[in-house]
């Protein structure tokens, strides 16, 4: 991120999410607040409605939609399962908090991000009179300056209880080291947490057209300052997180979004390509 301003990849990926609600049926996620809380920037969408129905953007779209969907039926799981703390890590624009199983009041709800993403963010909810449960939390924290474990624990987080984690659209963006962090503490979490995250699978694995398209969005999101520094192999992604605590690990690759989440669709909304998978990790 630039110091001093929000993410910008975070408003565009709420963007998609908003463009979902306008041009997709049936719904894969279904966020009455993703439209809200995008504010203006939504009268851009409806007026360049050919931006947003490209094969590529269709197919980033349905990714980010389906990691969404994937995180919010993980959490509906685990709270089921009797867990109590629900931490979005990398928030962004995420409305969950604020609708659903999150905001029944069954839950300690904790938002992590960047001060100046969070701070605007506050402001695109009052714009848009969102209302924000009293179970939640915002937890302000800099990466560079500040220690994520113990910013979380000011806000009575507690590290000695099972958690459900989102991390959704952020792996793709540290290093090895700062991940290598953060897994850790997620792994030590006690037995019944989980997280769900996403990764960018090693463009030198991905055939080359695949590997082209990855290398365009690579420079897109690099102009906004915010570039891809951390990919994974498939089997090497499973020996990372079990290094850090995890004991079950599922991957979806497109095959498996697509099965879950958009077969039978007659608009033919689907993940492409190899490029992208989704990881729930549980201790």
């Amino acid at each position: 991120m630039k110091e001093g301003v929000p993410s910008r990849t975070a408003f565009r990926v709420a963007l998609r999410r908003a463009a979902h609600q306008i041009f997709d049926n049936p719904k894969v996620l279904d966020d009455p607040l993703a439209i809200p809380v995008v504010g203006d920037a939504i009268t851009e969408v409806c007026a360049h409605p050919a931006r947003h129905q490209s094969r590529i953007a269709r197919s980033l779209r349905a990714f980010m939609v389906a990691r969404s969907r994937y995180a919010e039926d993980q959490l509906t799981a685990s709270v089921a399962r009797g867990v109590q703390q629900y931490l979005v890590l990398g928030a962004g624009l995420d409305t969950s908090a604020y609708r659903g199983v999150a905001s029944s009041g069954r839950l300690r709800v904790f938002e992590v991000d960047h001060p100046e993403t969070q701070a605007w963010k506050k402001e695109r909810l009052r714009a848009a009179s969102i209302i924000v449960p009293a179970t939640v939390r915002f937890v302000a924290v800099d990466f560079e300056r500040q220690e994520l474990e113990t910013e979380l624990k000011s806000a009575s987080f507690r590290v000695d209880q099972p958690a459900f984690v989102s991390w959704l659209g952020v792996v793709p963006y540290l290093t090895r080291e700062a991940a290598s962090h953060t897994f850790a503490l997620l792994g030590r979490l006690p037995e019944g947490s989980a997280v769900v995250f996403d990764y960018g699978v090693s463009p030198s694995s991905l055939p080359l057209l695949q590997r082209m398209a990855v290398n365009a969005l690579s420079r897109r999101v690099a102009r906004a300052g915010e570039p891809f520094r951390l990919y994974f192999a498939p089997n090497e992604l499973e020996h990372f997180l079990k290094a850090h605590g995890f004991q079950w690990v599922e991957q979806l690759a497109a095959n498996e979004i697509n099965q879950r989440y958009f077969e039978g669709r007659s608009d033919g909304l689907k993940v492409l390509g190899a490029a992208g998978r989704i990881v729930a990790a549980w201790t």
